[in-house]
């Protein structure tokens, strides 16, 4: 089930509209709670990207994407991730979820986000973005520019280069 109270709770208490630029990281803290865990009594994968969703929720919204994405009737959604797990996390751990909006091209958001546990990375995750409306996809462009008209575009990393054009070479449907 979804988080529902987690997620009220960091839009209420973190998630003031505009209050970060659209590249700043924004931090979020978090606990790893018994209704978090697998079977073997650590993070639940899936759970791992619902804990990334809440940090990434409230950076939209931080940024002042929410509201754009609201006014123009359009919705923000993955269109494909990459995680790298590296550490376990357990019961209680307290946890650091660093997310920041890397860069954009013609079709999708490109953003990062990791996990750390006592300054240490747990996992990370590259999401790729898809901002849509019932038309189909919108290029991000137009609602960067309706949030800041002067943000110039980072370059997108060679990394994360790489994996799109893996991503474009992966078949579809599946096999």
């Amino acid at each position: 089930m979804y988080p529902v109270f987690r997620i009220t709770k960091e839009l209420l208490l973190y998630g003031k509209t505009n209050s970060q630029d659209f590249l700043d990281e924004y931090t979020s803290l978090h606990i790893c709670w018994p209704w978090d865990l697998d079977v073997w009594f650590e993070l639940n994968n899936g759970r791992t990207l619902t804990i990334f969703d809440l940090g990434r929720v409230t950076l939209v919204k931080r940024v002042g994407l929410i509201q754009t994405l609201k006014s123009n009737k359009w919705r923000l959604s993955v269109a494909g991730s990459s995680v790298r797990y590296r550490r376990r996390v357990n019961l209680f751990d307290r946890l650091e979820v660093r997310s920041r909006i890397v860069s954009w091209d013609q079709k999708f958001l490109y953003l990062t986000q990791s996990m750390w546990r006592s300054g240490v990375p747990t996992s990370n995750v590259l999401i790729r973005a898809a901002i849509s409306s019932d038309q189909g996809i919108v290029p991000p462009i137009k609602a960067i520019s309706a949030i800041s008209e002067n943000l110039v575009k980072p370059e997108i990393p060679d990394w994360i280069k790489t994996w799109i054009e893996s991503e474009a070479e992966r078949p579809w449907p599946p096999i």
